[in-house]
């Protein structure tokens, strides 16, 4: 991974993202080669939230000319009315396989807190997350890293908002963490675009599906018992 450091300073210190008396600017180093990977990274980006391995967004994900903050609640509009109600957002909870009483609280906060009339995915703010927070991986963060990147973002007195913000990070956690407990980059960036949520709903359908026939199995197992 090419972050700006010494040498780009040495050579040309107009170029430098660091400052050595600037420790922050050390400890947090910004990527200095994305343009090799992704055209003008720099660029907000309307319909895609492409990253360096995905420069054109999540592959077979239709964006249907909705933009990156649309795609990522579009999942929730179950009647696809262009509206979503807190109903919707409770029984999209459910069907990427929340509990009952957090997908509750869930859809009340969210409804009530959430007021969101845009946002730019910006692939530049993107890869940094990793860069500056990505200690362990490259790719992935681990709880802690989630945390100091909410400590890193958050504004002061805004008490509210650090609740929020570490809540959404904890709930994205615990929807698609690893079995080694990591929150992948690829994870983080499908959630942007929504096609997280779709990829785990499809999971808890495959998975419904086999416990009933388990059940239907057992049932049927039992009853032959029975007529015995």
């Amino acid at each position: 991974m090419a972050t700006g450091g010494a040498t780009g300073m040495e050579s040309n210190p107009a170029m430098s993202s660091e400052a050595p008396l600037a420790p922050v600017t050390l400890e947090r180093p910004v990527r200095n080669d994305l343009e090799n990977k992704i055209p003008k990274p720099y660029m907000v980006r309307g319909l895609v939230a492409a990253d360096m391995d995905h420069p054109n967004g999540t592959p077979g994900h239709m964006h249907r000319g909705l933009s990156v903050l649309q795609q990522h609640v579009a999942f929730f509009d179950q009647d696809n009315n262009g509206i979503v109600y807190p109903w919707e957002t409770y029984a999209g909870f459910r069907q990427i396989g929340f509990n009952r009483i957090l997908s509750l609280l869930v859809a009340l906060f969210a409804h009530v807190t959430s007021s969101y009339l845009h946002f730019q995915y910006s692939p530049v703010n993107f890869e940094n997350i990793f860069s500056k927070y990505g200690h362990t991986f490259p790719d992935k963060l681990t709880l802690r890293e989630l945390w100091n990147l909410s400590e890193g973002n958050r504004v002061s007195f805004d008490f509210f908002g650090w609740l929020v913000n570490k809540g959404e990070w904890a709930l994205l956690y615990i929807l698609a963490r690893d079995e080694d407990g990591f929150l992948s980059k690829e994870a983080i960036r499908r959630c942007y675009d929504g096609s997280l949520f779709e990829y785990c709903a499809r999971i808890q359908r495959v998975l419904r599906r086999s416990w009933n026939k388990a059940i239907a199995a057992a049932v049927h197992g039992i009853s032959c018992l029975c007529a015995v």
